[in-house]
């Protein structure tokens, strides 16, 4: 009854493709947004900060880069740690060895490094496609290992390719408080979530979803594949640089190579996978089950006074949440998402059958 549209006419096309068409949804969002930037600094731990909103925050950015590349462009890439490793090393490099750098000026430059790299590993995309990609994308995680911890000039010198930053402030405005550290994220995160929607809403948006569905037939219509498939990586790697040097500068503070392994490239897939393809919201549901649930499972045997070895209850948290990725995935292959737009679908009908 609450999310009913009586009398929400669309005069023109303009108001029908408009972000929020729904008044609800519209609420809804700009609700959620003026609590996050105004309820939770007050009310949040700094153990919520710094173990759950921080990490959440920057890995839906990077998962909203992904997604971008394999779920609107259908382009698999197994390399995003690298391309955020890119970003981290990128933005220390140009924070340290430019005087007076503004934190999020470097910060945009390191993504225009990861850019400028996902570029060229994007021109095999040109060429092959499927399993045969995913591997030359991967070689871009090898590479960047290699490449950050033996040629010691990308991490200022340092034998052991780690690096550290301090002393963050935005025009004078000190970054180091949890809070802080927060908001900083949380504004980065809205305005390159509101960046992204508007893409995919364009017709450049419309250009990688045809590449997506059928690039035979995509090029018989006009659209250009290498335009397409050059601009869907270069602006993937742009937004996974910028949530790579909010990785390290923000979150981390100090890092090395390890900390964008290849791990974190399967995790950031495992996001889009669950939280659904082709979609902005699934990047942050997906965030949201990968950064939640692995605290849940370590919280619930102590909560239900279960005595259990902290060595156990870590090999059995990865098992469960193993298994709970497998079966989501057989009972929802579509995500989060599409549970969402389900929902959404019946509440508008609601309470007349569907």
């Amino acid at each position: 009854m609450l999310y009913r549209e009586n009398g929400q006419f669309k005069t023109s096309y303009r108001a029908d493709q408009q972000i929020f068409p729904v008044v609800q949804d519209k609420v809804v969002i700009l609700g959620l947004i003026a609590a996050a930037f105004v309820a939770v600094p007050l009310l949040a731990s700094e153990y919520t900060f710094r173990a759950i909103l921080i990490p959440f925050l920057i890995l839906s950015m990077a998962a909203l880069g992904l997604n971008i590349l394999v779920g609107y462009c259908g382009q698999i890439s197994l390399g995003t740690g690298a391309f955020m490793a890119i970003g981290a090393y990128g933005a220390y490099n140009f924070f340290v060895r430019v005087e007076g750098m503004p934190l999020i000026a470097a910060l945009l430059l390191g993504g225009l490094c990861a850019t400028v790299v996902g570029v060229l590993f994007g021109i095999p995309s040109l060429r092959i496609k499927g399993l045969y990609l995913a591997v030359a994308t991967l070689a871009a995680q090898f590479f960047t290992d290699w490449a950050f911890l033996r040629i010691r000039w990308f991490t200022n010198d340092s034998s052991s390719g780690s690096v550290s930053v301090a002393g963050l402030n935005v025009w004078g405005w000190p970054v180091e408080s949890p809070a802080h550290k927060y908001l900083f994220c949380l504004a980065f995160v809205t305005l390159f979530a509101l960046m992204a929607k508007n893409l995919v809403r364009g017709h450049i948006g419309r250009e990688w979803m045809a590449m997506r569905d059928m690039d035979v037939a995509a090029a018989v219509i006009g659209i250009r594949p290498v335009y397409a498939k050059l601009t869907a990586f270069a602006v993937s790697s742009f937004i996974v640089g910028v949530a790579g040097g909010l990785w390290g500068f923000i979150h981390l503070g100090s890092w090395e190579p390890a900390a964008f392994s290849v791990d974190r490239s399967f995790q950031l897939l495992f996001m889009i996978i669950i939280g659904g393809l082709g979609s902005i919201a699934g990047s942050f549901f997906g965030a949201a089950f990968i950064v939640l649930l692995p605290i849940f499972l370590d919280a619930l045997p102590s909560a239900l006074g279960i005595p259990i070895d902290t060595a156990l209850a870590s090999h059995l948290t990865s098992m469960v949440f193993g298994a709970l990725i497998v079966f989501f995935l057989i009972v929802e292959p579509h995500g989060i998402a599409r549970l969402w737009a389900t929902t959404r679908e019946k509440l508008r009908l609601w309470p007349f059958p569907h």
